[in-house]
């Protein structure tokens, strides 16, 4: 993979980890609606991978697919956040779903179910989870927006810098530790779902399967698990920020 002089053989580098680009994309297709072009996400995920291989500097070995893994993925996201292929009127409503599911959680304390979401927000129980429908894809692309507070995420902060801000890094694990504080919150069904879509890596159609329900009714409980999630940490980055405040005048 390195030239006579030493160097990185960029061309048989890029053929090397073209199958990973490749397995990315077919991995978020998975995920997102049909509008969304293979094609568009490999050539975003290349993008992603020479970038890459310009910043890291260690070797391409197995700590680079791990870091090339998280600037292609980021790059196949990022491009779907330019594209914009979410209507703003969907993206308005599912705001509003985050504001309800905040507002009756500290209400009544506990998770609220899809009925009484759906009477708070004015809207009839099929009108509701026909809008967990059709955000297929947004919550997976705009989740990815707790990674932090600009556009790097954690690896692209931490992975390559011997120096990172301690400070830093604690605070990326308080939120990541509230996640899974929020996640251990969820309803058992929803749980279950995220369970068997994160951890066992099934499709929406498998894990219907094994829970018994249609495969658009995964879609609305993964689109509702993730509603709930962005809403609880939500609340926590004030508290991160706040925490931040405090240290910098301290």
């Amino acid at each position: 993979m390195y030239t006579a002089a030493g160097q990185p053989d960029r061309e048989q580098l890029v053929q090397r980890f073209v199958p990973l680009v490749k397995r990315i994309a077919y991995h978020l297709m998975a995920r997102l609606p049909a509008s969304v072009q293979f094609e568009d996400l490999v050539q975003n995920g290349m993008i992603g991978l020479l970038d890459a291989m310009d910043r890291y500097q260690e070797g391409f070995g197995a700590q680079f697919e791990t870091y090339a893994t998280q600037r292609v993925r980021g790059a196949m996201l990022d491009g779907l956040r330019e594209n914009d292929w979410l209507p703003r009127a969907l993206r308005r409503e599912l705001r509003r779903i985050e504001a309800a599911i905040s507002q009756l959680e500290h209400e009544r304390g506990r998770a609220p179910s899809e009925s009484e979401l759906a009477e708070a927000l004015g809207m009839s129980l099929a009108d509701y989870q026909r809008t967990l429908q059709d955000a297929r894809g947004h919550q997976i692309v705009y989740f990815d927006d707790f990674a932090g507070d600009g556009d790097e995420d954690f690896l692209e902060r931490h992975f390559t810098d011997n120096d990172a801000d301690p400070a830093n890094i604690l605070e990326d694990r308080n939120l990541r530790q509230a996640l899974v504080g929020a996640i251990d919150r969820l309803p058992e069904r929803e749980k279950l779902m995220m369970g068997l879509y994160y951890e066992q890596d099934l499709n929406l159609r498998e894990i219907g399967e094994v829970m018994g329900v249609t495969e658009s009714r995964v879609c609305q409980l993964h689109s509702q698990a993730i509603a709930r999630l962005r809403a609880q940490i939500a609340g926590e980055l004030p508290k991160t920020a706040k925490k931040r405040k405090e240290r910098s005048l301290g």
